[in-house]
């Protein structure tokens, strides 16, 4: 017999637990939370008007428009369902980018993400703040260094969370989504009930094409106002690497979350229709708040409670998100090395957190820089689109690739022409110098590119400046020997 042969299995699972590694957490309910946590924001609750507007109030044109951003949306999500299962790696796009398209547009994706997604979420957590003070000032403004204490407070908070306990975080992600879901089916079933009980509730549906037609360019923008209202459907490819059973749960995880959103959108636009004109929506400053002032007066506020708690659990998952973005840059040697190691009790990527959740803390102190990235909209179309460009190369380079799910080839060379006229759209229609200002910030990754990844230019004293910190943060590279064991 071999040595192998005579291992105490016993031995052989204490090693395996010992190994200092990203442990799958993750389950199929918590996937499906992370998935509606992203995609459902503050947007549906206060201001789904812009398609209705591009739509020149037509509601027959504006909730097909709805239906189609979603199917579109689903179509993206099940083409990183196929690159997710066969390659179930931390890092979302990024990981994809890497191994089908290579080293540099991967490295320009993390560069570009590293400034983008934190500002995304200092926004979300300045909006949060502001619901969340505002009932206590009336109609005058709350002060701003509060806001931007009680943004710093919950950035920090979520951060320190997702830095101590996935599990703790999936958990707090469940709860908020399933309280924002719950939030959303008030106002769905309110509208159904409506429809149900007065018959000139359901008239307004009766005809709903009669109104002006939009051309083909206000489609467009309606369009691409409904595809931004889906954004988030890509999250789950982030915690791959953390998925039980990622070769199924990652699929039927997505076949799920996405239809469930696309199904409660129009709920609870029809609802808001039924109670509401088009023109009233489209003056609305928040729609799901005169929606409620109307139809349940007496618990009214329950809506902007409703926004905030909405807000809260995109954030959670945006900053779960991005923690594994730095920590697969970080391994992949993109990211400074000290941001892929784990902690040696929980196992989770704390310097990556860290990390994140400073650059985001950054952008809250001047927010007037997140104004800035407004302008990089386009660059998160042009991901998808060379994601699933990368999709496509795989299936002919590497044909014997275990693949668990696979997508119909179509489904990727549509979602890559859509992704590229995405990324023009906005160019063209609104040419503007920022959006030369933002391309060329992502051409100036080649300056950090060439000599640190390319040539591997390296100092001594940031390999000292590491290991301090290392002691400081308890934390040891992925693939090392923890003292301790991972739980």
């Amino acid at each position: 017999m071999g040595k192998g042969e005579n291992s105490d299995p016993k031995d052989v699972q204490r090693k395996e637990k010992a190994k200092m590694q990203l442990k799958r957490n993750i389950g199929y309910f918590d996937g499906v939370s992370f998935i509606i946590g992203s995609i459902v924001g503050a947007g549906i609750f206060v201001s789904p008007t812009g398609v209705l507007k591009h739509s020149l109030l037509n509601v027959g044109v504006a909730l097909t428009i709805w239906t189609a951003s979603g199917l579109v949306s689903l179509m993206g999500a099940l083409c990183y369902a196929e690159l997710g299962t066969a390659l179930p790696f931390s890092g979302g796009e990024y990981s994809h980018i890497k191994r089908g398209l290579g080293s540099l547009p991967a490295f320009v994706f993390i560069w570009t993400s590293t400034f983008t997604k934190p500002a995304s979420n200092a926004a979300r957590a300045l909006l949060f703040a502001e619901y969340a003070t505002q009932p206590f000032y009336g109609i005058c403004p709350a002060p701003d260094v509060l806001k931007k204490c009680l943004a710093l407070a919950v950035l920090w908070s979520l951060g320190i969370l997702n830095g101590l306990s996935v599990k703790m975080a999936a958990w707090v992600q469940t709860v908020f989504t399933l309280l924002k879901m719950m939030a959303l089916s008030v106002i769905a079933v309110g509208g159904i009930v409506l429809v149900a009980r007065q018959k000139e509730s359901l008239a307004r549906f009766e005809d709903m094409f009669g109104s002006e037609i939009p051309n083909a360019s206000q489609v467009a923008e309606a369009f691409f106002q409904g595809l931004y209202a889906y954004g988030g459907w890509w999250s789950l490819n982030y915690l791959a690497e953390e998925m039980k059973s990622p070769s199924r749960n990652i699929p039927l995880t997505v076949m799920t979350a996405v239809p469930a959103v696309i199904v409660f959108y129009l709920l609870v636009n029809i609802s808001y229709l039924t109670v509401l004109t088009p023109k009233e929506i489209v003056s609305s400053v928040a729609v799901a708040v005169t929606w409620a002032d109307r139809v349940i007066p007496s618990v009214a506020w329950i809506i902007p409670l409703s926004v905030a708690v909405s807000i809260f659990g995109a954030l959670n998952s945006s900053m779960f998100t991005l923690g594994r973005l730095s920590y697969a840059g970080s391994q992949s040697g993109h990211l400074p090395l000290l941001i892929s190691m784990l902690n040696v009790h929980s196992c989770t990527p704390a310097p990556a957190m860290i990390f994140s959740t400073t650059i985001a803390s950054i952008f809250i102190i001047p927010s007037d820089l997140i104004m800035l990235t407004n302008y990089f909209g386009f660059s998160a179309w042009l991901m998808t689109g060379l994601t699933c460009a990368s999709l496509i190369v795989l299936r002919y380079r590497e044909p014997h690739l275990h693949r668990p799910y696979k997508v119909f080839l179509p489904v990727p060379f549509m979602m890559v022409a859509m992704s590229f006229f995405l990324v023009l759209v906005p160019i063209v229609w609104s040419p503007n110098l920022q959006y030369v200002y933002a391309f060329l910030f992502m051409l100036g990754s080649l300056i950090v590119y060439l000599p640190f990844i390319h040539f591997k230019l390296r100092f001594a004293f940031l390999d000292k400046i590491t290991c301090h910190l290392q002691l400081l943060l308890e934390v040891c590279p992925a693939d090392g020997s923890p003292e301790g064991k991972c739980e």
